[in-house]
């Protein structure tokens, strides 16, 4: 690692204000990205900002319009133990890597980093989440913005995410084995006025909704009206787990077998 200072807030004003102070200051959530990023020398910031101490944005609660709300400083492990009116969130949720990542990571560092092989990009895509933070409030469909890109500006930090609860969902992951990301991720919620089905692991693009399927499953919420459609091979990510064509694959399977699950 390079040499750096490190900075406690105990408020989302004090974080922003230090985040605010230089662009190469950084925040620090649960690390399980960071960490290793520093000791690879792959980032080098002047000060990292640790969310941890911000007792504000943590927790799991269920707002008066009946969605459940995380924040952004709740770790995966709480989110698998205070979420049970939401249980594909949960079960998502304690299938996320291994008990000390559960443990550490974050629902906002996850979302900040925006993996394109982690879970939660694709729950909250799929529920039609709302990102909150320091400074807004941010549309599922309007906060991915590509591989490890995100609606977010410097220094703004994510404080909650709030869940509209569907009636039917389920999460299918096939999971790389020695990292536990997902392979490929769909997450399927059906909701009163139609379908939600969001793909993470798969494309070269980060998470994105499966919307033919959605189309098809609106009219018809069961497996086989998932019968003769596919994602294109073209823009999946190909690398030594699998082929773009091996993953355009899996998406089908995963996503039938999430309805049936559902």
């Amino acid at each position: 690692m390079y040499a750096f200072e490190i900075e406690r807030p105990s408020t989302v004003a004090d974080a922003v204000k230090l985040l605010k102070q230089s662009d190469e200051n950084q925040a620090l959530g649960g690390g399980q990205t960071l960490i290793p990023t520093l000791k690879q020398r792959l980032a080098a910031p002047e000060v990292l900002v640790c969310l941890s101490g911000i007792d504000e944005i943590k927790g799991v609660c269920t707002d008066d319009d009946g969605r459940i709300c995380i924040g952004g400083g709740t770790t995966h492990g709480d989110v698998a133990a205070g979420s049970g009116a939401y249980p594909a969130l949960v079960w998502m949720a304690q299938n996320i890597g291994d008990p000390a990542v559960r443990n550490r990571g974050t629902i906002g560092g996850s979302l900040a980093n925006n993996d394109p092989s982690a879970c939660y990009p694709a729950a909250v895509l799929a529920s039609g989440a709302t990102v909150v933070t320091s400074e807004r409030e941010i549309a599922a469909d309007e906060f991915f913005e590509g591989m490890f890109a995100t609606a977010l500006n410097e220094g703004e930090i994510i404080t909650e995410v709030k869940f509209p609860v569907p009636e039917k969902a389920n999460y299918q992951k096939f999971e790389q084995p020695a990292s536990r990301f997902a392979l490929v991720g769909v997450f399927v919620a059906k909701f009163a006025d139609g379908v939600r089905v969001a793909v993470t692991g798969a494309s070269e693009e980060g998470v994105f909704r499966w919307t033919e399927a959605e189309e098809a499953l609106g009219g018809n919420f069961s497996a086989s009206a998932l019968d003769g459609l596919s994602v294109p091979a073209d823009g999946m990510i190909s690398d030594l787990h699998g082929s773009g064509a091996y993953r355009a694959h899996l998406v089908s399977v995963l996503t039938k077998r999430a309805v049936e699950a559902a």
